[in-house]
């Protein structure tokens, strides 16, 4: 009995092949352009990264021993310009240096950490020219804004010292838009399918003698097709 129907299932593959190819061949076309584009800028946007270190502006006399506590200023500068960075305070500086481009930074993600005395400020953006304009803006905030948010620095700047200038670089897709024209072709195939069962068991039409079994009518003989 199994045999007959797997018999059966490669029967109405072959007769009904071309309702399911045809999805198939839609979603190819539409997904062709998803898997030639060299665009990954287009779903993935784009991303770039700060790398600094700062320290406040001390006024300290000429002494010897080991200089500790001024690693440890340094340490604390930068954490606190990390948790500034991740402010909205951070980004309405970036958006006032823009000026008429501060429209830019509505699609404008930036996250921030560091490790002891150096910071690094990730930022992306779906367009790389607005993100370039961003990440020059940026560094000027770091150089010439954080006074206003940091009473200790007593009204200057902290001394901040790009360690990588800002390189804007294209992301990759999220994994569900590199895999979404494949998804859309199993879709298809699974839907070119059920198009073709539905279409074998609503023809009346009788093509094989198991048809006939299948209504419950005897079958007497059969006429084998002439062979060359």
């Amino acid at each position: 009995m199994i045999h007959m129907e797997y018999r059966e299932i490669i029967r109405i593959l072959i007769r009904r092949w071309w309702l399911i190819v045809l999805p198939v061949v839609l979603s190819a076309v539409i997904s062709i352009p998803d898997l030639l584009q060299d665009g990954a800028s287009v779903s993935g946007g784009f991303t770039t990264q700060i790398r600094y270190s700062a320290a406040q502006q001390l006024n300290l006399p000429d002494r010897d021993g080991d200089y500790t506590d001024i690693w440890r200023a340094s340490e604390y500068t930068v954490h606190a310009l990390t948790d500034w960075a991740r402010s909205s305070s951070f980004r309405h500086e970036i958006a006032n240096i823009l000026g008429d481009a501060q429209a830019a930074i509505d699609g404008l993600h930036i996250a921030a950490d560091n490790v002891r005395s150096v910071g690094v400020i990730y930022m992306s953006h779906f367009n790389g020219e607005s993100l370039g304009a961003i990440a020059d803006a940026a560094l000027e905030v770091l150089n010439s804004r954080s006074q206003r948010y940091f009473p200790q620095l007593e009204g200057e700047a902290a001394q901040v010292t790009i360690l990588d200038q800002p390189a804007i670089v294209a992301s990759p897709p999220a994994l569900p838009s590199r895999f979404a024209p494949f998804v859309r072709l199993a879709v298809a195939l699974l839907i070119g399918l059920a198009i073709a069962v539905f279409a074998e068991f609503a023809d009346p039409t009788v093509y094989h003698q198991d048809d006939l079994r299948r209504l419950g009518m005897p079958l007497i003989g059969s006429i084998p097709k002439e062979r060359a």
